[in-house]
């Protein structure tokens, strides 16, 4: 099946080399010049993969990729001028999984896209043919919903479940309580983010030595939750 791309650029010409490019290699494209036109895109469609300009329109490419990770792990290459501070784009701020720097080779964008494709798909490969999930300490048994820490079973509900597997299957990657809300929960959910703090706390004193120093589930002061790895 062909990979999907979505580029993002207000630089008409840009796009239509890259696109020109990508579609030389078999791949489906479709473009977007601003950033709400992307990012009511990326919500209306499945892509494999986002490139995306810093400089835009309307919305800027950091905005447009905070936006996305709220709803989807969907990888975004973001395309940006030299000096930016690529750690800040790359991190907790905003999520970018890479990035390249213009003036740039069409060769050198090729590249990284197949790249982070060959990552995410062996990565979904990987998690197809196993359910069980071992990290350190941990073992979560994904079809039977059921957790082991150093070989002894931790009963958890449901959503404690459902909260630790995303957050153990995405070491070190903080998410908002708004983004957990909507991952675990669902956007229909009418609760608030509230419901989040309450099943980290019962998750922590189940799983934890000690819940007011964790060893798993970490807190991002301002940002988040995440598992440290």
């Amino acid at each position: 099946m062909a990979k999907k791309v979505l580029v993002v650029d207000d630089e008409k010409l840009i796009v239509k080399g890259i696109r020109f490019s990508l579609e030389q290699d078999d791949m489906e494209v479709d473009c977007a010049y601003d950033g709400e036109e992307a990012l009511e895109k990326v919500k209306q469609n499945q892509y494999d993969l986002i490139l995306l300009d810093i400089m835009l329109p309307k919305l800027s490419g950091l905005e447009v990729c905070q936006q996305i990770r709220e709803f989807s792990d969907v990888p975004i290459v973001m395309l940006t001028a030299k000096g930016e501070d690529m750690d800040k784009i790359l991190g907790l701020e905003y999520g970018a999984d890479d990035y390249v720097t213009k003036p740039f080779n069409i060769l050198e964008v090729k590249a990284r896209i197949k790249a982070i494709m060959r990552r995410t798909m062996h990565k979904a490969e990987t998690e197809k043919k196993s359910s069980i999930i071992e990290n350190g300490d941990l073992k979560l048994d994904c079809d039977g919903k059921r957790l082991y820490i150093l070989g002894k079973e931790i009963n958890l509900t449901t959503k404690e479940f459902d909260v630790l597997e995303l957050l153990v299957l995405n070491p070190n990657k903080v998410y908002s309580r708004e983004n957990l809300l909507k991952l675990v929960w669902g956007t229909d959910y009418p609760g608030d983010v509230r419901t989040v703090d309450v099943h980290i706390r019962r998750l922590r004193e189940k799983i934890e030595e000690s819940p007011s120093e964790p060893k798993y589930v970490h807190t991002k002061w301002g940002v988040g939750y995440y598992y440290k790895e």
